[in-house]
């Protein structure tokens, strides 16, 4: 089958995913159109990423889910060409269903860190920064922002919300690490790079035009602060939540010279 053919049919499979009536129908025709578009070169498969954001539409948690899937596994390794996509994480923060929110927190903090690596190592490298991927980052710090509103509601009691309120918070303490560490903190393995890339700090210190690291740190420091201020309501907060506190306090302090004490 030859690339067009492959992206007809791709096409169809994510469309009969938005439009058949019966849930399994939609769950294999998104199976398939993944495949489909694991198969197909970066710029073909993200011809038909405008499609695939549509799913978001979907009244099926299970589509949206799977929606998150494909974000995380097509759009990471063509993430020049995510653009369309990676607003999807940011609106499926304020999904009714609790899976749909923590999955989406998962695959943001992904993107965040990557598109992070890219912003730093592009200027590093050839000393400038791509359109797109400044583009991506204002998207990953609307992204940000919109987890730490969550990190800081104080409606947990219930294990939806415990569950999404635990996740932002480790959100927040990857935030918290990238910018307060000059050692390496951040490994991810991308496996379809086939390399192990990690980010630095450091790597700002010769300067950056949309990164600045004096502020980062400073934003960074703040957090630790927040969480300070968390724990000093941790009775009425849920036991899971107040550990994880602990746990973010205990990494953020370990590689930082907050002023919080």
């Amino acid at each position: 089958m030859n690339v067009a053919d492959s992206r007809d049919q791709a096409l169809s499979l994510v469309t009969a995913a938005l439009n058949h009536a019966d849930l399994a129908v939609k769950l294999s025709s998104l199976k398939q159109a993944k495949d489909i578009l694991s198969s197909l070169d970066s710029s073909s498969a993200a011809d038909l990423f405008p499609y695939v954001a549509d799913l978001q539409r979907s009244p099926h948690t299970l589509v949206r889910k799977f929606l998150l899937e494909i974000i995380e596994d097509i759009g990471l390794r063509t993430i020049e060409h995510s653009s369309v996509l990676v607003p999807v994480l940011v609106a499926f923060l304020r999904d009714v269903d609790s899976d749909v929110v923590k999955q989406s927190i998962v695959t943001g903090t992904h993107f965040f860190c990557c598109v992070l690596e890219e912003m730093a190592l592009q200027f590093q490298q050839h000393g400038k920064v791509d359109q797109w991927v400044q583009e991506l980052w204002i998207w990953m710090v609307g992204f940000k922002e919109g987890v730490f509103s969550i990190a800081l509601q104080e409606n947990c009691q219930k294990p939806g919300p415990i569950g999404i309120k635990l996740l932002a918070l480790k959100f927040l303490e990857t935030y918290v690490l990238l910018f307060t560490s000059d050692n390496v903190y951040y490994e991810k393995f991308e496996a379809t790079r086939g390399s192990r890339r990690t980010f630095n700090i450091s790597w700002l210190s010769g300067g950056h035009p949309m990164l600045d690291p004096v502020a980062l740190r400073s934003d960074a420091n703040r957090t630790l602060c927040v969480f300070l201020d968390m724990l000093q309501s941790a009775s009425s907060l849920p036991g899971a939540v107040t550990i994880t506190i602990v746990n973010c306090l205990e990494a953020g302090f370990s590689t930082s010279s907050s002023a919080c004490l």
